[in-house]
């Protein structure tokens, strides 16, 4: 219903603000659905890497073919008999008043370097952004897979309404060469722990206001407290463990089977429990093993020796 404000003419209406609805279809909801999630991984898009790789050969080839030009115009300038042409390729200042003139050599000389600085410009900036593009990661299977049933009407609709993509044209295939795809905001760890439990987290919200959408977020913070809190009691296990055992094991056999043994668990907890690189778990693993040969050698073990008496 609309009211007339008051004072305005008859054909004037105030219309009343209704509440913002979610859009039904096509790009309207597929923006809101990628803004919807509170970790931002559906920010999932191509990177065109043929298109990218077209692009660099053209620039490339145009560069070479400018760059053949000038050399042949230097070859000229050389055998050239001009004093002022070959004084312009030693002096700038003489260069440039003499590209002022159209009628010199000079003036297209000046206007080939002034195209290579564009293109020069434009091809290494269009190398500098493909190598950043090429270092995105690619979205895990998890988002992968919750994109495609969304996008694709699975997790979109009720089963009455069927699938069908929410885009169409070319666009409906944007999701299918994973190749070619790039997370903008992958998670932050990706250990092995991390990616399990992002898998498998059982605590899940509806994030989306579609009541049609069946697409379940959680807080990828929580994950994060999880798995600190996992890997701080595995740590301390691991170390609170191995000295307790080697305190009471008297064997020197067998304490270098638990140390070597404890060694090994330790690496294998950095490994999947960390975003360690190789180098880091190398050093971690050998102050672990040195913590224990320390306690072992320093005479800190139960000994079980008993008192001479005399």
């Amino acid at each position: 219903m609309q009211k007339q404000a008051i004072g305005a003419p008859p054909d004037i209406e105030l219309a009343i603000p209704r509440a913002p609805r979610a859009p039904r279809d096509g790009y309207p909801a597929l923006a809101a659905w990628i803004a919807h999630d509170p970790n931002n991984e559906s920010y999932v898009f191509r990177k065109f890497d043929r298109l990218s790789a077209r692009n660099l050969l053209y620039l490339q080839s145009q560069l070479i073919a400018l760059e053949g030009t000038l050399d042949r115009l230097d070859e000229e300038t050389q055998e050239s008999q001009d004093m002022e042409l070959r004084l312009s390729a030693q002096r700038w200042e003489t260069f440039v008043e003499n590209a002022e003139n159209p009628n010199r050599p000079e003036r297209r000389r000046m206007e080939l370097a002034e195209l290579i600085q564009k293109k020069i410009k434009e091809y290494h900036e269009a190398l500098l952004l493909q190598s950043q593009i090429a270092n995105l990661d690619r979205p895990s299977s998890r988002v992968l897979t919750a994109f495609r049933n969304w996008f694709n009407g699975k997790n979109r609709y009720p089963k009455s309404r069927g699938e069908s993509p929410i885009l169409t044209g070319r666009a409906k295939s944007m999701l299918d060469d994973e190749k070619d795809l790039a997370a903008l905001r992958p998670p932050t760890d990706k250990d092995a722990l991390s990616r399990f439990l992002q898998d498998h987290w059982p605590f899940q919200d509806k994030a989306y206001p579609d009541p049609g959408d069946n697409t379940r977020h959680f807080p990828e913070r929580h994950v994060m407290w999880a798995v600190a809190f996992i890997s701080t009691v595995i740590a301390a296990i691991l170390l609170i463990g191995a000295i307790t055992s080697l305190y009471f094991v008297t064997n020197p056999g067998a304490k270098l089977g638990m140390i070597s043994g404890f060694t090994i668990l330790f690496a294998i907890g950095v490994g999947l429990l960390t975003n360690a690189k190789r180098s880091e778990i190398f050093a971690a693993t050998a102050a672990y093993a040195a913590v224990l040969v320390v306690f072992v050698s320093g005479n800190l073990g139960n000994t079980n020796t008993a008192p001479k008496t005399p």
